[in-house]
């Protein structure tokens, strides 16, 4: 069989190029051209020749089948949740994380719950397959049924993997990673553009042609994006992320595509010894531990897709030197903490212009949830007057430009969650009728705008002019 030819072909205007330059002659564009293969017409239309059956027919919205959707459980629910409900045949997931986070533990996991349906292939091409077993030994994979059903090999080229994947008839194939395999038909190195779109095409057309669900691993840059062409996030079906620092033992996983359910669900997992273990619950993992009650720490109530978490927020302010003062935030969104400082000095007294100014989400959490707005601002205002909020008060609520409060979804079952877990008080926005969200075991105070929430939180009384004193 004849080796397929590649060009390079410009990004930017679509010329194609013999070889690699640095500047497209037709548009004059730099580093714009990528190799390509060249997919000759006559395969095309002996392709199209031998499926007539699938030629597109136009039919009404309301004649249209719905497809028979089939989910099959990991065995991990933290995982079929943020799937939503299982992984369903003939799709293509990819999951990105930091190196080191644990996403080759988690596949290695999931592939032993999966072997409850058929046999696994695991092509792995950055680690060998000595290293493999060694993971699987820790996590005690050896034995059972995921010590019998789960074939690794190390291979890196693509089109091998494709013929193993199509003699094995695997019910699931797990490529570790993405980055590392690699087309016999394209001159580039192993990461390149061209490899990496190439290489994701192919286990596309293997996934959808064969009906085998393919779970691929994605590197990240250094600024936490997946590594590689958009392409790539185009071509799949799901992309789950998964997050949290090294140095801590608690991780999330994200779904920010998914074309089978929704992508506001959350897993989160804690990492052990033997693996990523489920977190039994979750409402309060991200809860501090200790007994002193410092000030600067305000308890938020979020919702990520279905699931309340209570969290602690961390704010930090000291005195300014000379210069500019910091502004520095982990978790939270830099804009969002600049924005509440301004409201904060402007519309409820509490000035930090001179000061710098720390915050912090406990857990190495990264939210972007407007309702921890509120609890964000009065961490500010605790430290700033060094005056600790109660151990039992949440806080939730979005703070606007006018320093007004405003409600967020879902915060009955925010407040239900805080219950639950123990907390007294809660101050909250106050509805458009004027009527506070009635909770058996909590005290729910509706407040308008963000003075009265800081006089609550801080047993502020407040002057005639509206304004906080001290208590």
């Amino acid at each position: 069989m004849a080796r397929q030819q590649s060009r390079y072909v410009c990004q930017a205007c679509g010329t194609a190029h013999l070889r690699w330059e640095g500047q497209c002659r037709t548009c004059g564009a730099w580093n714009t051209l990528v190799e390509t293969l060249v997919r000759e017409p006559e395969q095309k239309r002996r392709l199209s020749a031998a499926a007539p059956e699938r030629a597109n027919v136009p039919q009404s919205l309301s004649g249209l089948r719905e497809a028979e959707l089939v989910r099959t459980p990991t065995g991990i629910s933290e995982v079929d949740r943020v799937l939503g409900g299982g992984l369903v045949p003939g799709s293509v997931v990819l999951l990105g994380g930091e190196p080191g986070i644990g996403k080759s533990t988690l596949l290695l996991q999931a592939a032993a719950g999966l072997t409850a349906i058929g046999d696994v292939l695991y092509a792995t091409g950055e680690e060998s397959a000595g290293q493999v077993r060694l993971r699987a030994g820790r996590l005690g994979l050896l034995d059972g049924l995921a010590g019998e059903r789960i074939r690794v090999v190390a291979e890196n080229e693509v089109g091998r993997i494709a013929e193993l994947s199509r003699s094995a008839r695997p019910g699931v194939l797990v490529v570790d990673s993405i980055q590392t395999v690699t087309v016999d038909e394209l001159e580039g190195p192993a990461g390149s553009v061209g490899q990496v779109r190439e290489s994701a095409l192919r286990l596309m057309e293997l996934a959808k042609q064969d009906g085998i669900a393919v779970i691929v691993v994605g590197h990240v840059t250094k600024d936490g994006t997946l590594a590689g062409p958009k392409t790539l996030e185009h071509l799949v079906d799901v992309v789950l992320s998964l997050e949290g620092e090294r140095t801590a033992t608690l991780r999330l996983l994200r779904a920010t595509k998914n074309r089978f359910g929704s992508t506001e669900e959350v897993g989160v997992f804690e990492m052990v010894e033997r693996g990523l273990a489920e977190v039994a619950d979750p409402g309060r993992a991200f809860l501090a531990s200790a007994d002193e009650h410092a000030p600067g720490s305000v308890v938020g109530a979020t919702l990520e897709g279905t699931r309340p978490l209570m969290v602690e927020v961390q704010g930090l302010v000291a005195p300014g030197s000379y210069g500019s003062p910091r502004r520095t935030a982990s978790g939270i969104d830099a804009n969002r903490l600049a924005l509440l400082i301004a409201v904060l000095g402007r519309r409820a007294g509490v000035g930090l212009g001179s000061h710098d100014v720390y915050a912090n989400l406990a857990g190495g959490l990264d939210l972007a949830d407007p309702g921890l707005d509120l609890p964000l601002a009065l961490a500010l205002a605790s430290s700033l007057r060094d005056k600790p909020v109660p151990p039992d008060l949440v806080a939730i609520g979005e703070v606007g430009l006018l320093g007004e409060l405003r409600p967020v979804p879902g915060l009955d079952r925010r407040l239900r969650e805080a219950a639950r877990l123990g907390f007294k008080t809660a101050v909250v926005p106050r509805s458009r009728h004027g009527v506070a969200p009635e909770v058996k075991g909590i005290s729910v105070i509706a407040v308008g705008n963000l003075r009265e929430a800081i006089g609550h939180a801080l047993g502020l009384a407040p002057d005639p002019d509206g304004r906080a004193q001290r208590g």
